[in-house]
């Protein structure tokens, strides 16, 4: 046959978790096992947000990616940029708003422009705690005594994990490329 493919079998089992899961929100449904239409329904609430926000997350790595120079990164978050870099990922990490999966591919974005591996590190646990809208939710419900000695704490475990983190990968890493060409004869026509 012409043009026929062979199913991986290694590919089919990377996704039984989720026909797993989906075949257990059906039953929940019809069985009428209320948890399980409760984590099904979460689920799909989580699938509409991811939607919704992901077309943002791109649009903003897009314009980076297009208005930001590489040279501009690397002066200002590269290898040698030391304690001020390290305060521009914590400004641009407190600026943004939305859930930590959004953080994924702008520090991807980052570290190919230039950006240290400590100043990655340094963006994500910024970005996980230290965004200007949650802190001032956390202010509301909790106090400002209480935020500010929270801030104090961990911003400079965030700092300590980045210089960790660049010691152990080394600050020369180079990431794998995340999508490998088609070999030879087996792209697309």
């Amino acid at each position: 046959m012409h043009g026929s493919k062979t199913v991986n079998p290694k590919a089919v089992i990377g996704y039984l978790p989720f026909f797993a899961f989906l075949l257990a929100g059906i039953l929940s449904h019809f069985g009428g096992w209320k948890p399980g239409i409760a984590v099904f329904s979460r689920f799909g609430d989580f699938v509409g947000e991811m939607i919704l926000f992901l077309p943002l997350v791109f649009m903003i790595i897009g314009l980076i990616d297009a208005w930001i120079p590489r040279e501009a990164v690397m002066k200002r978050l590269g290898e040698g940029s030391g304690s001020k870099g390290a305060m521009w990922v914590i400004i641009l990490a407190m600026l943004f708003a939305g859930p930590l999966y959004a953080a994924f591919p702008v520090a991807l974005m980052l570290r190919k422009k230039g950006c240290s591996i400590r100043n990655v590190f340094i963006y994500l646990g910024a970005f996980s705690a230290m965004k200007i809208p949650m802190v001032s939710f956390e202010i509301g419900f909790l106090g400002l005594k209480f935020s500010l000695l929270r801030l104090a704490f961990t911003l400079p475990v965030f700092i300590i994990i980045g210089i960790l983190m660049e010691n152990i990968m080394g600050a020369g890493y180079e990431m794998p490329e995340l999508m490998s060409a088609p070999e030879e004869g087996h792209g697309c026509r």
